[in-house]
Protein backbone atom coordinates (compact mmCIF):
# COMPACT_ATOMS: atom_id res chain seq x y z
CA UNK A 1 0.00 0.00 0.00
CA UNK A 2 1.21 3.06 -0.89
CA UNK A 3 1.28 5.84 2.09
CA UNK A 4 1.55 9.96 1.57
CA UNK A 5 2.10 12.88 3.64
CA UNK A 6 -0.03 16.42 2.51
CA UNK A 7 0.32 19.26 3.11
CA UNK A 8 -0.55 23.00 2.24
CA UNK A 9 1.00 26.28 2.69
CA UNK A 10 -0.54 30.37 1.98
CA UNK A 11 1.43 33.15 2.90
CA UNK A 12 0.45 35.32 3.78
CA UNK A 13 -3.24 33.46 4.11
CA UNK A 14 -4.72 34.48 1.28
CA UNK A 15 -1.66 34.99 -1.10
CA UNK A 16 0.52 32.82 -2.66
CA UNK A 17 0.27 29.17 -2.14
CA UNK A 18 2.09 25.71 -2.54
CA UNK A 19 1.26 22.05 -2.00
CA UNK A 20 3.11 18.78 -1.54
CA UNK A 21 2.93 15.20 -1.32
CA UNK A 22 5.90 13.28 0.55
CA UNK A 23 5.99 9.30 0.00
CA UNK A 24 9.01 7.53 1.47
CA UNK A 25 10.10 10.64 2.70
CA UNK A 26 10.57 12.22 -0.73
CA UNK A 27 8.80 14.83 -2.25
CA UNK A 28 6.53 13.04 -5.05
CA UNK A 29 3.96 16.30 -6.22
CA UNK A 30 4.41 19.73 -5.55
CA UNK A 31 2.48 22.51 -6.81
CA UNK A 32 1.50 26.23 -6.52
CA UNK A 33 -1.08 29.05 -7.10
CA UNK A 34 0.29 32.98 -7.19
CA UNK A 35 -1.99 35.83 -6.47
CA UNK A 36 -4.72 35.32 -3.38
CA UNK A 37 -5.35 31.46 -2.60
CA UNK A 38 -5.54 29.83 1.18
CA UNK A 39 -4.22 27.27 3.12
CA UNK A 40 -7.21 25.36 2.84
CA UNK A 41 -7.41 25.54 -1.07
CA UNK A 42 -3.89 24.18 -0.94
CA UNK A 43 -4.60 21.87 1.22
CA UNK A 44 -7.14 20.40 -1.11
CA UNK A 45 -5.33 20.20 -4.27
CA UNK A 46 -2.57 18.38 -2.07
CA UNK A 47 -4.98 15.71 -1.39
CA UNK A 48 -6.25 15.97 -5.17
CA UNK A 49 -2.81 14.96 -6.24
CA UNK A 50 -1.53 11.95 -3.90
CA UNK A 51 -5.38 10.76 -5.02
CA UNK A 52 -4.10 10.92 -8.92
CA UNK A 53 -0.68 9.74 -7.64
CA UNK A 54 -2.64 6.65 -6.32
CA UNK A 55 -4.28 5.73 -9.18
CA UNK A 56 -5.80 2.45 -9.00
CA UNK A 57 -3.73 1.50 -6.01
CA UNK A 58 -4.52 1.37 -2.18
CA UNK A 59 -3.11 4.06 -0.48
CA UNK A 60 -3.33 5.93 3.08
CA UNK A 61 -2.90 9.30 2.83
CA UNK A 62 -2.01 11.68 6.24
CA UNK A 63 -3.23 15.39 6.59
CA UNK A 64 -3.10 17.69 9.13
CA UNK A 65 -6.34 18.57 7.50
CA UNK A 66 -9.29 17.71 9.26
CA UNK A 67 -11.18 20.17 7.62
CA UNK A 68 -10.76 18.12 3.92
CA UNK A 69 -11.15 14.83 5.65
CA UNK A 70 -14.36 15.95 7.42
CA UNK A 71 -15.33 17.12 3.49
CA UNK A 72 -14.60 14.05 2.01
CA UNK A 73 -15.74 11.56 4.15
CA UNK A 74 -19.01 13.81 6.02
CA UNK A 75 -20.11 16.88 4.05
CA UNK A 76 -19.62 16.39 0.42
CA UNK A 77 -21.90 12.96 0.56
CA UNK A 78 -25.10 15.21 1.25
CA UNK A 79 -23.64 18.63 -0.55
CA UNK A 80 -23.58 15.99 -3.72
CA UNK A 81 -27.05 14.46 -2.95
CA UNK A 82 -28.61 18.22 -2.59
CA UNK A 83 -27.01 19.54 -5.67
CA UNK A 84 -23.88 20.79 -4.65
CA UNK A 85 -25.84 23.23 -1.99
CA UNK A 86 -25.73 23.71 1.50
CA UNK A 87 -27.74 25.55 4.07
CA UNK A 88 -25.87 28.81 4.92
CA UNK A 89 -25.10 29.67 1.76
CA UNK A 90 -22.21 28.83 -1.38
CA UNK A 91 -19.56 25.73 -0.83
CA UNK A 92 -15.99 27.67 -0.99
CA UNK A 93 -13.72 26.01 -3.23
CA UNK A 94 -16.28 24.02 -5.08
CA UNK A 95 -14.34 22.89 -8.11
CA UNK A 96 -11.81 21.60 -5.87
CA UNK A 97 -14.53 19.65 -3.56
CA UNK A 98 -15.94 18.20 -6.09
CA UNK A 99 -13.47 16.76 -7.90
CA UNK A 100 -11.56 16.06 -4.87
CA UNK A 101 -14.73 13.59 -3.52
CA UNK A 102 -14.92 12.26 -7.54
CA UNK A 103 -11.54 11.40 -6.62
CA UNK A 104 -12.10 10.14 -3.46
CA UNK A 105 -15.14 7.89 -4.59
CA UNK A 106 -12.75 6.07 -7.49
CA UNK A 107 -9.76 5.47 -5.21
CA UNK A 108 -11.16 4.66 -2.12
CA UNK A 109 -7.62 6.28 -0.01
CA UNK A 110 -7.69 5.43 3.85
CA UNK A 111 -8.08 9.08 5.52
CA UNK A 112 -5.67 9.50 8.15
CA UNK A 113 -5.58 12.81 10.17
CA UNK A 114 -2.29 13.81 12.00
CA UNK A 115 -1.95 16.83 14.33
CA UNK A 116 0.35 19.44 12.29
CA UNK A 117 3.21 21.09 13.59
CA UNK A 118 4.22 19.11 16.92
CA UNK A 119 7.18 17.23 14.93
CA UNK A 120 5.86 14.16 13.18
CA UNK A 121 8.46 13.75 10.75
CA UNK A 122 6.94 13.11 7.37
CA UNK A 123 4.10 15.91 8.15
CA UNK A 124 6.84 18.54 8.97
CA UNK A 125 8.64 17.30 5.29
CA UNK A 126 5.28 17.69 3.65
CA UNK A 127 5.19 21.64 5.49
CA UNK A 128 9.04 21.86 4.42
CA UNK A 129 7.83 20.96 0.80
CA UNK A 130 4.57 22.92 0.41
CA UNK A 131 6.58 26.11 1.65
CA UNK A 132 8.86 24.98 -1.16
CA UNK A 133 6.37 24.68 -3.42
CA UNK A 134 4.59 28.03 -2.36
CA UNK A 135 8.31 29.92 -3.00
CA UNK A 136 8.65 28.01 -7.00
CA UNK A 137 10.50 24.94 -6.47
CA UNK A 138 9.57 22.16 -8.80
CA UNK A 139 10.77 18.61 -8.85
Amino acid sequence: MRVFFTDGSASPNPGPGGYAVIENGQPVALGSEDGQTTNIRMEGLALIAAMELAGDEPCEIHSDSEFWINVLTKWAPGWAAKGWRKKGGDIKNLDLVQQAYALYQSTQPKLVWVRGHVGHEQNELADEWANKARAGVRL
